[in-house]
Formats: C-alpha cells, structure tokens, sequence
C-alpha cells in the first residue's frame, strides 16, 4: 500500500509542477509586454481632455462627446471607464470618428508625452 501512496504522491507533484511552469510561461509575455510603447495610430490627435459629464467631454477647452462604445485606456493600457475621470484633466491622444465623436483616447505616460503630436487645430 505503501507504493500506491508514493505513486499519488509524485503525480501531484508533477501535477502541480506542470500547472507552475504554465503559469509562469502564460505571464512572461505579460511582463515583457509592459515595456513596449504603446503604437497609437498615423490619425491620433494630441488634446487636454476634461470629462464634464459622461458622454460629454471638452478637448482642449471645446466640448465634444464621447462615442457609444467609445474606449479610454489609462497609462497602463487598461480600459478605464469616464465616470471615474470626471474633472480631472488629462493629457492623451485621441480619435475622431467619422460623425466627429472621440471614440479612442489614451491617457499619455510621460515619456509618450514628450513625444510630438499633432493637435486638433494644426
């Protein structure tokens, strides 16, 4: 019976061993990913956003409104939602839909600040 209990003994072992290492290799590209600028599109304006009241916003002091599905991604790259931004002013890049609603906007570290942008009236 002794044997049965080794043999169960080292399977959860590996078991567990294996779950690990997949772990471990699922998160690398997690890690590696954070360091890598983000790529913004040839058409991104840069602006100064300020959430009024969602959808409703101001760019660069002109009030414009947010697309429905429009997505804002903090510095981290993580969606964040306007609600959470109101009155706060925020340095980013932007896109303009084609019925001239922002639908993609990108809150700027500072090294992607440095970076010169077009403006909107440029």
């Amino acid at each position: 019976m002794n044997r049965c209990l080794a043999s169960r003994f080292r399977a959860t072992r590996r078991t567990t061993a294996l779950a690990l290492g997949l772990l471990a290799f699922g998160l690398a590209p997690v890690a590696l990913a954070q360091n890598q600028p983000r790529p913004f599109p040839a058409n991104a304006l840069r602006g100064t956003l300020v959430v009024v009241q969602p959808p409703v916003i101001q760019l660069d002091g002109k009030t414009a409104q947010l697309s429905p599905g429009a997505r804002i991604r903090g510095t981290n790259n993580m969606l964040l939602m306007s609600s959470a931004l109101v009155s706060q002013e925020l340095l980013v890049n932007y896109t303009v839909e084609t019925h001239g609603l922002v639908h993609d906007v990108w809150i700027l570290t500072e090294a992607e600040a440095a970076e010169k942008r077009k403006r909107a009236g440029q």
